[in-house]
């Protein structure tokens, strides 16, 4: 009586004969309920456009289509304002401008009829005052130095592949033949291609001060392909400026003057 007492009172929760008492495995928790398996999709469930309401599923192909039908009107007037001149620009020039401009404005023009083939390059010289009386210098090649500058730069400054090359073009599309100017552009044009000279000429040493400075084209073709068969002179040819004087204005400005300007602003 006494033992069964004391098995009774010892086995608590787990003194019972029926109970499992081997050791659980390493790594395996107590048993767990599993997790309930994944819902399965309704029957007949459509996914996209096509698993929308019928109203819905007309409004979005109106959408559709229309977004294509702009797409493909868009590409059109672009295709249209860059192509060559042909019947369609003639009759309907006035829209398609009208639709690219200035938004879609674009500064190429698709199978161009007159690639650029030839090499200009802007001099300058100048004639210096000096100890020894006056002196004129040699060409110097503006060009060839914006060229070195940029070539093997992986990030070449803007101002040496511009500022050169559209001063020298807004000074030609501003004046004559003859160097006349056409109006205020062309007394601005000049204006702007002497600073840039007398800038690049900045900090040289010509053995004196610049009284004039002049400057010149030597425009050579490029030359074709062995294979082309096409013949071609690389012979430069030349456009010489009249000279120029020197002003006050053409010079520019010095380092520690302009800082002290940006300093009172």
């Amino acid at each position: 009586m006494g033992a069964d007492h004391d098995g009774g009172s010892g086995s608590g929760v787990s003194g019972s004969v029926n109970e499992d008492v081997r050791p659980q495995a390493a790594g395996h928790p107590s048993a767990e309920p599993d997790a309930p398996p994944p819902a399965p999709e309704p029957p007949g469930a459509v996914p996209g456009i096509a698993g929308l309401p019928f109203g819905h599923q007309l409004v979005a192909a109106l959408a559709l289509a229309l977004i294509g039908l702009l797409a493909c009107a868009h590409v059109a007037m672009v295709f249209l304002h860059v192509a060559p001149s042909n019947t369609v620009t003639k009759q309907h020039g006035k829209t398609v401008d009208d639709w690219i401009y200035p938004e879609f404005e674009q500064n190429w023009k698709l199978f161009a009829p007159n690639p650029l083939q030839q090499n200009i390059a802007v001099h300058v010289r100048a004639e210096v005052a000096g100890a020894d009386g006056r002196r004129t210098t040699d060409w110097i090649s503006l060009s060839r130095e914006d060229g070195d500058a940029i070539r093997g730069s992986l990030l070449p400054s803007h101002v040496h592949q511009n500022e050169l090359r559209r001063g020298w073009d807004f000074y030609l599309n501003s004046h004559d033949e003859q160097d006349k100017p056409n109006g205020l552009r062309g007394e601005l044009s000049e204006r702007y291609i002497r600073r840039i000279a007398m800038l690049r000429l900045d900090g040289r040493d010509l053995g004196g001060t610049v009284e004039r400075i002049q400057l010149r084209s030597a425009s050579s073709l490029v030359a074709p392909p062995p294979w082309s068969g096409e013949k071609a002179g690389t012979r430069p040819s030349y456009r010489v400026l009249p000279w120029w004087d020197v002003t006050p204005d053409d010079l520019p400005a010095p380092r520690d003057a302009a800082r002290g300007e940006e300093g009172e602003k």
